[in-house]
């Protein structure tokens, strides 16, 4: 046999993340990671303030303390946005494994109802919040 070469075209690539328009799926799914990883992160933190409010009464009071403090606040709202986007996009992703939504206009729509519901159940729960 005659040994065939290809010859492949030299492809421009760019690497400059900020330029990239991803998809906005891929958007997600990006997001859907980082927040997964954000959690796993923060769980040490939340399981060892969680401790010191079972230890004592006054330790009780000291973490309870904490939560009268705007910037608290905020970081444990941008917690619970993590904890939403992340069980929201799991959940789309599980109607994908069961292929629903595969399709291209379907995944859209899936990634726009996610994004939407999100930000929805955020003001929601901010406005108990703040």
């Amino acid at each position: 046999m005659a040994d065939v070469a290809i010859k492949t075209k030299k492809r421009p690539k760019n690497l400059d993340i900020w330029t990239i328009r991803l998809p906005l799926p891929g958007v997600l799914s990006i997001i859907h990671r980082l927040t997964g990883a954000g959690l796993f992160l923060l769980l040490p933190v939340f399981l060892w303030l969680f401790e010191r409010s079972l230890a004592t009464p006054e330790s009780f009071a000291e973490v309870k303390a904490l939560g009268d403090h705007l910037v608290i606040r905020l970081i444990l709202l941008g917690f619970i946005w993590f904890y939403i986007q992340h069980f929201l996009a799991g959940l789309r992703y599980l109607l994908i494994d069961l292929h629903k939504g595969v399709d291209l206009e379907g995944a859209r729509f899936s990634t726009k109802v996610v994004f939407a519901a999100s930000t929805t159940l955020m003001l929601v729960i901010g406005a108990f919040i703040l």
